[in-house]
């Protein structure tokens, strides 16, 4: 069984937590927006958080991390994001409010966005912390998770997307 869903039945056992991260609702870092990946799952966590469902372990990665790195990528304020999906909208929405606000980046831009996101941990600098998730999570002995991206979807559960 997945580790996320194992850790947080245990917790759910001692009296600690009530749901399983794969049933947040939250979609695959791989999942593209306008051809963006990552955005749909930014938008997916600000919608859950704006619910109150959201676990405090990703809570404190709001509009931080891979977050900040979609906001800054866009050219656009997390906050004014935050308040522009509590107001509600489809992804695509969402994504051309960003455009507007911020910068439309251009097919290349997008293609070396999308290239530099999803290969994160792999041989960067992001590599040990890549390392310590998975030993943290129960995975260390998992090969195929070799970037933050595959760990995520394997921590929440999902079929790992293992080709480049």
């Amino acid at each position: 069984m997945l580790a996320a869903c194992t850790r947080l039945e245990n917790e759910l056992e001692s009296g600690q937590n009530d749901f399983c991260m794969k049933d947040l609702g939250l979609r695959s870092p791989f999942v593209q927006v306008g051809g963006l990946v990552y955005f749909a799952r930014m938008l997916d966590k600000i919608r859950v958080h704006a619910r109150g469902e959201l676990p405090p372990d990703y809570q404190a990665n709001l509009g931080r991390g891979f977050d900040e790195r979609c906001i800054n990528f866009l050219r656009v304020n997390y906050k004014q994001v935050v308040e522009r999906v509590k107001q509600g909208g489809t992804d695509e929405e969402l994504l051309q409010w960003c455009f507007s606000m911020g910068r439309q980046p251009s097919e290349d831009e997008i293609y070396v966005w999308n290239e530099f996101m999803r290969k994160r941990g792999w041989n960067d600098e992001v590599s040990e912390t890549l390392k310590r998730r998975k030993k943290e999570a129960g995975m260390a002995g998992r090969s195929e998770i070799e970037t933050m991206f595959t760990f995520i979807d394997a921590d929440e559960g999902r079929s790992l997307v293992t080709s480049y």
